[in-house]
């Protein structure tokens, strides 16, 4: 097992311990207060969004492009859901962020008369771990309406250091 694969399964078991407690507690408000290297964090700490005259940040529009290349399939054009996976959009409306990371690395079933729900673990899967904070970033623009539907026409400049982040995230 790989130092990124146990590292996944550990994140996973300690976010699904309080995931409980995660419930409770919606995203909240998600004006970005700081930024660091273009990711914008709400007063929580929690990644966010900064859309400002049309122009979304960086991690927004990257969002948008992985959630397009990793999530779309089962979940719908711009998070709205599907016959065969739920509209993340109405999700983050009342998810967390701890919650949706649990969810993301570890999967979720729930199969009983009414429902069969499954999504599978992508913990190991470096093309949607690397890109966690931003899918979230955008899934949380679109949930709060800050965001309509297709891909953001206007983005900021890429960060400095984003491409040596990604490639270390994947190496």
């Amino acid at each position: 097992m790989t130092s990124f694969s146990r590292m996944s399964l550990l994140l996973a078991g300690l976010l699904m311990m309080t995931s409980t407690l995660a419930i409770a507690d919606p995203p909240g408000d998600p004006k970005a207060v700081t930024s660091d290297k273009g990711e914008y964090k709400d007063k929580d700490g929690n990644p966010t969004y900064n859309i400002k005259d049309g122009t979304v940040d960086w991690y927004t529009n990257v969002g948008a492009e992985q959630y397009g290349a990793n999530c779309l399939q089962c979940h719908g054009p711009d998070g709205l859901g599907s016959s065969y996976a739920p509209s993340l959009v109405d999700s983050l409306k009342t998810l967390s962020y701890s919650d949706f990371q649990a969810t993301v690395i570890a999967g979720k079933k729930n199969v009983n008369t009414s429902n069969d729900l499954v999504m599978p673990s992508f913990g190991e899967n470096k093309n949607v771990m690397c890109y966690m904070d931003p899918i979230y970033i955008y899934l949380r623009a679109r949930s709060t309406g800050a965001l309509g539907r297709g891909r953001p026409d206007k983005h900021e400049d890429r960060p400095a250091d984003w491409e040596k982040s990604i490639d270390a995230c994947f190496s």
